[in-house]
């Protein structure tokens, strides 16, 4: 098969790779025809997350794609279903093998390609909002949620999320015009983070009850300042880096609690019951059309180092999908 490989300067090339071996009963072989682009691609990229024991080298954690053979064991998926999956790496190829319970059918109305964009973003918000952030109604009223990097995948994702199931949110990006596109999309309110502190604005709207942050050490100080009593700060990533001064005084009097959530590492059984978790509450409303897939660009896999370089310019809004089969 072919697939993407890394160089030494970084550059991405398509070339010849072995395909990927089953090594369980319980595992799918899927014919890859779109594939997802993620930050952590960047940073893997960068010699900065590598992928965890025993998964594949090749970049890429969401996919879709056509059911190829499936496990002696693999109980619901057959030859010719179409799908999508969640990946610990290997999607930028021709075929990835996967475990059964981290591969679901399409949305009703879904295509392959709006399929791709929904894996990766969706399981994290998911997870991190409602089983890790434990977002939930107090005494009645929905709790309010802090939405950083409002504009990338996942932060859209979570936008709708909220919307969806009644919880205010307010997000914080990198321009005007994103902002109100995230407006659209659902968002009470929003904060250029170019014009500084985003303290006194999210303090009027009321604080934040969870907060989801890819960034890191440069806002855990501001941060700390609008978590609301009993509230969670769940760090998603670190783009705004790895060390800074925790205030354990305002943490203790607010309790206040403090999660790292990472989804790559989870074992196929823990993402299967995330993923079990949308197909009941989420691929209804995607079905719907409550909530759907926002794609900002698409590139064929030959020109993935293309692809990155405009995820990493940050005026992509939505998704960046690589078209590899390219089929709909």
């Amino acid at each position: 098969m072919f697939a993407i490989a890394i160089e030494d300067d970084q550059t991405l090339t398509w070339q010849q790779r072995d395909a990927p071996r089953s090594e369980s009963p319980h595992e799918v072989r899927i014919r890859v025809a779109w594939a997802g682009m993620n930050r952590a691609d960047v940073m893997q990229r960068a010699g900065q997350y590598p992928p965890p024991p025993g998964a594949s080298e090749i970049l890429g954690l969401e996919i879709s794609g056509t059911v190829i053979d499936a496990g002696p064991q693999v109980e619901r998926l057959r030859p010719g279903d179409k799908v999508c999956a969640l990946l610990a790496g290997g999607g930028y190829a021709e075929e990835v093998v996967v475990h059964q319970d981290q591969v679901l059918p399409l949305p009703q109305g879904f295509g392959l390609r709006e399929a791709a964009a929904l894996p990766e973003v969706y399981a994290t918000a998911w997870l991190n909002l409602f089983m890790e952030g434990g977002l939930r109604h107090v005494e009645g009223r929905p709790e309010r949620v802090l939405l950083h990097a409002g504009a990338s995948g996942v932060g859209t994702t979570a936008i709708q999320l909220c919307r969806a199931f009644g919880y205010p949110c307010l997000v914080t990006a990198g321009d005007d015009g994103k902002i109100a596109r995230c407006r659209q999309l659902g968002a009470d309110d929003g904060w250029n983070r170019h014009q500084g502190s985003f303290v006194e604005t999210v303090k009027q709207w009321g604080g934040a009850d969870v907060i989801l942050d890819p960034v890191g050490a440069s806002y855990l100080a501001d941060n700390q300042q609008v978590l609301n009593l009993d509230g969670r700060l769940v760090l998603i990533g670190l783009m705004g880096g790895r060390y800074a001064e925790l205030d354990m005084g305002r943490m203790l009097m607010k309790r206040q609690r403090l999660i790292g959530s990472t989804l790559r590492s989870k074992s196929p059984q823990a993402k299967g019951a995330i993923l079990d978790s949308l197909h009941t509450h989420v691929w209804p409303r995607l079905a719907s059309g409550e909530l759907r897939a926002l794609i900002d660009r698409d590139w064929p896999i030959q020109q993935a180092g293309e692809a990155m370089a405009y995820l990493e310019s940050n005026t992509s809004f939505g998704k960046v999908l690589l078209s590899i089969s390219g089929e709909g």
